[in-house]
């Protein structure tokens, strides 16, 4: 995918999350982002795409500072919150969302 455009599969994996938790829709590209910016060295350049089956699209280039060294341990890593998730079956989300009618 990547490799059509000139990245290497490296330089996407880190942000690439739908194979590991599925797809987020909307939070995919904001989540994915969180995930590289915890991994990114100060003057990274980060390009951010996303594309919606409404057929909308947002392109954000982002570069990377030293004041990401400084902050970046604040909060837990995205890979820390993945990993203590719950994974839950679609009959099991079904029943949370009140879709099923239980008697």
């Amino acid at each position: 995918m990547g490799s059509l455009l000139g990245f290497k599969p490296e330089q996407i994996k880190a942000g690439l999350l739908v194979p590991v938790i599925g797809n987020t829709y909307a939070g995919a590209a904001i989540i994915g982002l969180t995930a590289i910016l915890d991994v990114a060295k100060a003057g990274d350049r980060i390009l951010m795409v996303s594309f919606g089956s409404g057929a909308g699209s947002d392109a954000f280039a982002l570069q990377t500072t030293d004041a990401l060294l400084e902050r970046r341990d604040l909060a837990p890593k995205t890979t820390d919150y993945i990993a203590r998730r719950t994974e839950i079956d679609y009959g099991m989300y079904v029943r949370m969302r009140g879709k099923l009618a239980m008697k």
